[in-house]
Formats: C-alpha cells, structure tokens, sequence
C-alpha cells in the first residue's frame, strides 16, 4: 500500500518556523517512502483564516521546495461533505445539542484533567424535548457527540504506546459550532479518511485529539493513519511558538536567509543531519539527510532545540 502523507496548515497568519519543521518531516517521510504528499488547507473558520494566508502558505511551501501531489482542498469549501458524515452521527443516535456558554465550560467548578483540558460535565446529555425548545429561544446549540466508556490506544510514532478513556478523559465533544461551522475533530477526521491519507505527522499538541479521531474513524468506516507527534519549537522561555505572535514568521526568514539555509539549520535540530549547514530537500535522499531518523530523534530528549537556537545556527 502507498505511503500518503499530508500538511494541513491553519491559515491565520504567516507560517512560523514550527510549522516549517512539521511541513518538512511530514514531507520528508512520505517522499522516503516513495509516497504521495498532500496538502490541505483548514479554513474551517473563514472569518479568521482570509485566503491571502492560504496563498502565503503555498508560496512558502513552493520556496522551501515542499511541493504536493494533485488539488488543494479548502475545508471552508466542503460543508456539505462534513454535513453528510455529521447524519451518519446522527442516525446512529449519538447526537444532541449543547447550550453551554464558554464561561460555564470553564469555569473553574467544571471537571478539569490534569492537564488542565476541560471535561465536558454532560449538562446537556439528557435534555428532554420541552427543554431544548426552549433553551432554543435563548440561544442556538452547539451540537455534540456522545463517547461510548471505551478505551481507545494506539501506537505513535514518537511516543510510543498512548491510551485514553473516551468517557473519563475526553468526554463528550463539540462536532459542530453554535454558528454553524464544523469542529476540527470531525473535518480532519473525514479529510484525511476520504483523502486516503495513510500517516499523520503533527504536533505533539494535538495528541489527545487522536483518540476521538480513531473512534471516529471507525465509525465512519476508515482505516486510521499511523501517527507521528513530533515535540514541538519551542521559544526560550518554553512558550510554543504561534502565528497570531509573529514567531520568527517565514515573511522575515526570507528577507534573510535562502530556503537551503533554513532547511540545514531545522534538519540539524530535529537530528536529521551532521551539521546544520544549507541543504536543499531534493539532493540525493541518502545523503545528507538521514531516512526516517526524524521519527525517532524526539525519543531521546523532550524536545527539539529552540527557536533561537536554530536562528542562531543560520
């Protein structure tokens, strides 16, 4: 079966040298294998995501030498197919909708991890029909999906072994915003299914989503990718780096440093090569990078040099 990967960014600002470095790994490993590579873009909140942003990100990609096979989505465009997964939920009984203001979700009363993610309380779980009639008058539902009290547990390509009760420490979550716009969990669920996409390298964030996405993946009828969650840039004071910041933004790399010097300075820090001198991705795939050791360099340490560090190395 051919290896699919794919980058997925987010377009509300300027790609950071964080996202580079996941675009370059995710990319490395599916060209390695021989794979397909392709590219989405998760415009689901259109309001916050103008389309310029999504054209910087396929002129950065273009400069970097990242380039993609086939079309470009926009999830922006793709309601109707979200739409139609959202019904299979729905016929299945496990949807309902959800009243909650953000302040009541968090306040400090509500159930919290020990990470300090939220646990929904399931306030809404068992509304009768006169109730929902009338919290509709007040205000328009979020809607919800009811998690089964499963354990699901996968194997990550950097961590290892993970495992996550549904019901204990993720809860019942949000498939489509009281706006109208459908929730990351459920879009990224049915792109990457449809898509065919066979492996999943992100950010180490997003590891606690993987769970509801693998439940959702069955119950739609698709194979889960294998997934990658590579630690992530970090400033010096430990703070991710964030688009809405301007962290180090590929905007101002450019100005002062050619793609081949940027590639060098990330594939050094994620222990891809030698040295962190310039290198461009189409050299020969043996040398100077190292096939598929990215995978793994995360395992020894807890994460990748900082941001500072690598513009020091360019």
């Amino acid at each position: 079966m051919q290896t699919v990967g794919r980058f997925a960014p987010s377009p509300s600002g300027r790609m950071h040298l964080g996202n580079v470095l996941c675009a370059l790994l995710a990319w490395l490993s599916a060209r390695h294998q021989n794979g397909a590579f392709l590219l989405r873009i998760e415009d689901l909140d259109a309001m916050r995501c103008p389309r310029s942003y999504a054209d910087l990100i396929m002129d950065d990609l273009r400069w970097l030498g990242l380039d993609w096979d086939g079309e470009v989505p926009y999830q922006s465009e793709r309601s109707e197919i979200y739409e139609k997964y959202e019904n299979i939920l729905r016929e299945k009984g496990l949807l309902y909708p959800c009243f909650c203001s953000r302040a009541a979700l968090h306040a400090a009363s509500a159930p919290h991890l020990s990470d300090g993610r939220v646990l929904y309380a399931g306030t809404c779980r068992g509304l009768s029909p006169e109730e929902i009639t009338e919290k509709r008058k007040k205000r328009a539902p979020a809607t919800r999906v009811r998690v089964p009290d499963e354990e699901i547990s996968f194997t990550d390509g950097v961590f290892g072994e993970y495992r996550e009760n549904l019901a204990e420490e993720c809860g019942d979550f949000i498939v489509r915003r009281s706006d109208g716009v459908f929730a990351y969990q459920l879009a990224v669920t049915v792109d990457d299914g449809l898509s065919g996409v066979t492996e999943v390298v992100r950010g180490s964030d997003l590891i606690s989503s993987t769970p509801r996405q693998i439940w959702l993946y069955r119950l739609f009828g698709f194979e889960p990718p294998h997934f990658i969650h590579i630690p992530l840039l970090c400033d010096v004071d430990g703070r991710r780096l964030s688009k809405r910041d301007e962290d180090l933004d590929l905007g101002l790399l450019r100005e002062r440093f050619s793609p081949e010097q940027v590639i060098g300075a990330l594939a050094f820090a994620a222990g891809l090569t030698e040295s962190a001198a310039p290198v461009s991705v189409h050299d020969d795939p043996d040398r100077p990078f190292q096939p598929r050791t990215f995978l793994f360099a995360a395992k020894a340490a807890p994460g990748y040099a900082t941001a500072k560090r690598i513009i020091q190395l360019l």
